[in-house]
C-alpha cells in the first residue's frame, strides 16, 4: 500500500481502515484490460476493501481468464475447485474467486450441470483432476425425495436414504484419490418447519434434521480429505439461508449471502490445505487487551474485569487465551514502558493473559512494525505466518503498508466486537490439531534456554556439542500421520520438493511396497523437540529415490538435516542400492536451500527420467549419490536410525509415481 494520499494510500480518507477506493482501482484496471497483467495488485486491494465490496471484486475477477492471468504471473499459485451439488451452483464461483484471491490464490473453477453432484463424486478419476470439490447441499435435497402430503416419518425415511447415499459417493470419490472434498451442513427452512401445524411434530422435525447434519459432519470424521463447513453458525449470526424467489424461478436453494459466506469458509478450508495458515498472533495492549492507557492510568486502572467494557476486554482476553492454549504462538508489540507492562501482565487480578503466555513482549517505543520483525527474527519464523491485531487506525495501516505479508485485523474501540474482528477470517484454521501444535509455545519459549546457553559459548562448535542433541528416525505410527502431513503443508523454507500432502496421501505412501515415511524426532538438554521432519523414500530399480525432505524451521543449522542424509545413505547401502537421488524443486521460500544436496556429496545430473513426463516438475533439479564413499553424520549428533524391513515394489522394476 502506497501512502502517497492519506495513511491507507492515495484513495483512503483519514482515519479510515478500508479503504472504498480500492474497488474503484480494481474496476479501472478491469476496464482498461489491465487486470490480469496487475493481477499482483489484486490481493493488496482485496485487504484494503470493505467486505461489503467483495462480492463486486469477485464478479470482476471471475470474468479474468486464469490462463492468462499466469501468462502474466507464472508463480501465482492455482486451485483448480469443481462446484457440484444438488441445486444451481454457479453464483458461489464469484465470492469464491475473490475470497481465495485474498489469499493469493487463484482460481480454476469448473462448474457441474444442474443436480448432478452425485454422480460427480461418483464417477471414475480423470486426468487433471480438481484440487478441490465443493459440494452444495440444500433443503431440497432431502425434501425432493418427500411426496405430499407428508409427516416427519417421511423425511426422516428420506435424510437417511439420501446420507446413505452421500455417504457411498463421498467414498468412493475418497478412494479414488481425488482430493480435498468440501460438503457443508444443510439450513432448515422455516417454509418447511410451519408446513406442521402440531408443535410436536415440528420439534421431532428439528431433531430428525439435526441428525442428517449430524450425519454430513460424521463423514469428515470418518474420512481425513473431507471437510463439512457447519452454516448453522453463519445462520445464527443472521446470514439468510434463502431468498424464495431466486429459489423458486432460479433453482438457487442457498442465498448470495450465504453462499458468500460459505465461499469465505471454503477459501479458509483451502488455505489450510496448503500450508497457508498462521502461527502467531501479536497484540497491542491499550485498547486491544485492556481499556485505557497504562501509562496514564498505571497497572491498576486500567479497564479489565471490573464494568461492562472491563468484561469485554477480558472476554477478548477469553478468546485469546483458547487460541494459545492449541499451539497459536502469542506476543506482544506495544508503545509501553516494558516495566509497567510486565507489572501488568504479573499482577492485574483480572489479567487472564500472564507474562508467561506470550513468546514475546516487545513493549518500548518503537515502531510496529520494526516490533514484528525483530519478534520474527528472534522466533525464525516467517512474516507470511503472523497475524497483528490492533485498535489503531494509523498502527494497522503501517504494519499493513510495511509488511503486506502480516495478516492486520483492526479492532475497533468496542471491546465486545474485538472476537468476531479477530475470528472473522479463520487465521489459524488446522486440518487436525496434533500433540506438536499444543506442545508449541513451550517449545519456543525453551528456545530462550537455549539461546542463553549460545551467548555463553565461544564458538557455535562448542554451543552445537553442548545441546547434546540425539535424533531418531523411524516410521511414523498411525497417531504421526497428522503430523507428517502438517509438516509438509505448512513448511516452506527447508522442504526441497514443495509436495503439501493430506493425511490420506501420507498413509498412501505407507503402504505402497517400496516406499518409505521416516519421521525425524529430535531432542537435546533442554527437551524435546518432538516430531521436526520426515523423509518421503522411493525404492525404483537399482536406485533409492528422496523424494521430499522436510524440516521445521524449529532445528535448522544444528545438523540434523546432515544427520538424516547420512542415515538414508547408509539405509540405501545396506539394502544394495547402486545409488540415491534426491529432489529439489525450487519455490519462493525454499532457495536457501537450493545447494543442500550438493554441499552433502550429491552430483547434479543432467535429466532424470521422472522429469521427462513432468511428474515431478519441470523446474525440478535432480542429484545422484553413487554410495562409493561414506558421508559421515555430525559428530555432535547421536543419531538412532531404523527405516524398517526393506520392501521392494512388486513388479521388481521400481515403480512410476
Amino acid at each position: 500500500m502506497t501512502r502517497t494520499g492519506g495513511a491507507l494510500g492515495p484513495t483512503a480518507p483519514a482515519g479510515t481502515w478500508h479503504d472504498p477506493g480500492a474497488l474503484r482501482a480494481l474496476r479501472t484496471l478491469h476496464r482498461s484490460g489491465k487486470l490480469a497483467a496487475e493481477y499482483g495488485a489484486v490481493r493488496g486491494l482485496l485487504a484494503r476493501m470493505p467486505p461489503a465490496d467483495l462480492p463486486a471484486a469477485g464478479q470482476l475477477l471471475s470474468r479474468v481468464d486464469p490462463r492468462t492471468v499466469r501468462r502474466h504471473a507464472p508463480d501465482v499459485a492455482v486451485v483448480a475447485v469443481a462446484v457440484t451439488g444438488h441445486s444451481t451452483v454457479a453464483p458461489v464461483v464469484a465470492p469464491l474467486t475473490a475470497e481465495l484471491a485474498r489469499h493469493g490464490l487463484l482460481l480454476e473453477a469448473r462448474v457441474a450441470p444442474y443436480g448432478a453432484y452425485l454422480q460427480d463424486l461418483m464417477r471414475p478419476p480423470a486426468e487433471g483432476l480438481p484440487q478441490v470439490t465443493l459440494c452444495l447441499l440444500d433443503a431440497h435435497t432431502v425434501f425432493d425425495d418427500v411426496t405430499v402430503p407428508w409427516r416427519v416419518e417421511d423425511v426422516e425415511s428420506a435424510a437417511r436414504a439420501r446420507l446413505a447415499l452421500l455417504g457411498g459417493a463421498v467414498r468412493a470419490h475418497q478412494e479414488a484419490g481425488r482430493g480435498l472434498l468440501v460438503l457443508n451442513t444443510v439450513p432448515l427452512l422455516r417454509r418447511f418447519t410451519h408446513q406442521l401445524i402440531d408443535l410436536r411434530s415440528r420439534a421431532r422435525l428439528g431433531a430428525v434434521w439435526r441428525e442428517f447434519n449430524c450425519g454430513l459432519l460424521a463423514l469428515a470424521e470418518r474420512y481425513p480429505g473431507v471437510v463439512t463447513v457447519d452454516l448453522d453458525p453463519l445462520v445464527g449470526e443472521g446470514v439468510p439461508a434463502c431468498e424464495p424467489r431466486t429459489a423458486q424461478y432460479a433453482r438457487a436453494r442457498l442465498s448470495d449471502a450465504l453462499l458468500a459466506a460459505c465461499a469465505r469458509e471454503t477459501a479458509h478450508v483451502v488455505r489450510a490445505s496448503l500450508g497457508r495458515g498462521r502461527k502467531v498472533l501479536v497484540l497491542d495492549l491499550d485498547g486491544t487487551l485492556w481499556g485505557g492507557v497504562l501509562g496514564e492510568a498505571g497497572p491498576d486502572g486500567v479497564e479489565l474485569g471490573a464494568g461492562l467494557r472491563g468484561e469485554a476486554f477480558q472476554e477478548f482476553q477469553r478468546v485469546v487465551a483458547q487460541l494459545g492454549s492449541q499451539g497459536v504462538l502469542l506476543a506482544v508489540s506495544s508503545k509501553n514502558d516494558e516495566a509497567l507492562v510486565r507489572e501488568a501482565l504479573r499482577g492485574h487480578p483480572a489479567m487472564l493473559l500472564r507474562e508467561d503466555s506470550f513468546v514475546r513482549v516487545n513493549a518500548n517505543w518503537k515502531a510496529k512494525h520494526d516490533n514484528l520483525r525483530d519478534i520474527a527474527d528472534r522466533l525464525g519464523l516467517g512474516l507470511d505466518g503472523f497475524v497483528f491485531a490492533d485498535d489503531s487506525l494509523f498502527e494497522c495501516g503501517l504494519v499493513a503498508e510495511r509488511l503486506p505479508e502480516v495478516a492486520v485485523v483492526r479492532v475497533d474501540d468496542e471491546p465486545a466486537l474485538h472476537p468476531s474482528a479477530l475470528l472473522a477470517d479463520g487465521w489459524f484454521d488446522l486440518f487436525e490439531l496434533t500433540e506438536a501444535d499444543l506442545a508449541r509455545a513451550a517449545r519456543y519459549r525453551t528456545e530462550a534456554l537455549r539461546e542463553e546457553f549460545r551467548e555463553d559459548v565461544g564458538s557455535y562448535e562448542e554451543y552445537l556439542e553442548g545441546l547434546g542433541i540425539e535424533v531418531t528416525l523411524r516410521p511414523p505410527g498411525e497417531a504421526d500421520l497428522a503430523r507428517v502431513s502438517q509438516l509438509t503443508l505448512r513448511t516452506n523454507q527447508f522442504h526441497l520438493a514443495t509436495e503439501r500432502l493430506e493425511v490420506p496421501r501420507v498413509a498412501d505412501w505407507l503402504e505402497r511396497p517400496g516406499r518409505h515415511v521416516i519421521a525425524v524426532r529430535a531432542r537435546d538438554r533442554f527437551g524435546d523437540h518432538g516430531l521436526v521432519g520426515a523423509l518421503f523414500l522411493r525404492r525404483d530399480g537399482g536406485l533409492l529415490r528422496i523424494d521430499n525432505f522436510v524440516l521445521s524451521c524449529r532445528v535448522f543449522s544444528r545438523g540434523i538435516e546432515g544427520g538424516c542424509v547420512a542415515a538414508v545413505l547408509d539405509f540405501a547401502r545396506s539394502t544394495g542400492a547402486d545409488a540415491v537421488t534426491g529432489r529439489y524443486l525450487p519455490s519462493p521460500r525454499n532457495a536457501a536451500f537450493a545447494s543442500f544436496y550438493s554441499d552433502h556429496g550429491f552430483t547434479v545430473l543432467d535429466r532424470d527420467p521422472d522429469a521427462a513426463d513432468g511428474k515431478h516438475g519441470k523446474h525440478a533439479v535432480h542429484f545422484r549419490h553413487d554410495l562409493a564413499t561414506r558421508v559421515p553424520a555430525p559428530a555432535h549428533l547421536r543419531l538412532d536410525a531404523a527405516f524398517g524391513p526393506f520392501d521392494a515394489p512388486r513388479n521388481g522394476q521400481g515403480e512410476q509415481s
